[in-house]
């Protein structure tokens, strides 16, 4: 009697556990994984990472050239590109990703940060680990979660526009500039 009690409680035990167990976010950004991919999903499973989702695989040129070609993965509902993945081998289903690009606001990090963001928003939610400048835009790089935002530098006071020479400094980029990309690495 006492063993079949055991085993009836056990198995509630785990119905509940499973029943109550969180669902994962599908656009929840952390340094490691972004929805259901992670730093270590592989190119082949990329279907269960996106499971709803349309994958394209872009193959251009032949496979002795061995160029890497993004997979860009859409919302099958909406038809709107969600992400650029940039596999770290070309034509290797087991290679990993290597960059992100986010291209859907409805993915956000635990801190609420998306393309929609300004750099106010960066700046108060992430210690800003550096700042590059190019020829269109400049690049804040956050360790913390292994990103890069990009700013145009039409967003930037007109003396700080035209001269790549420049270091800018976070101060110098008012609060308001807005996010044209958003970038994770691996």
């Amino acid at each position: 009697m006492n063993k079949s009690l055991f085993t009836l409680m056990l198995l509630a035990l785990i119905i509940i556990s499973c029943t109550t167990e969180k669902k994962k976010d599908p656009f929840k950004i952390g340094k490691q994984h972004i929805g259901l991919l992670t730093d270590s999903t592989q190119v082949k499973d990329l279907e269960l990472a996106f499971p709803t989702d349309s994958i394209v695989k872009n193959v251009m040129g032949d496979e002795f050239i061995g160029d890497i070609n993004d997979i860009e993965i859409y919302d099958t509902t909406t038809g709107k590109q969600l992400l650029t993945l940039t596999p770290t081998q070309a034509l290797d289903s087991t290679a990993l990703i290597s960059s992100i690009h986010i291209k859907d606001s409805r993915y956000k990090t635990d801190k609420n940060i998306s393309t929609l963001s300004t750099f106010a928003d960066i700046k108060n939610n992430y210690k800003i680990s550096g700042i590059s400048t190019l020829i269109n835009s400049i690049v804040i790089s956050v360790n913390e979660i292994n990103a890069s935002f990009t700013i145009d530098k039409k967003e930037l006071p007109a003396n700080l526009q035209f001269n790549m020479d420049l270091k800018i400094e976070a101060v110098q980029i008012p609060d308001n500039a807005k996010i044209k990309y958003f970038m994770l690495y691996w």
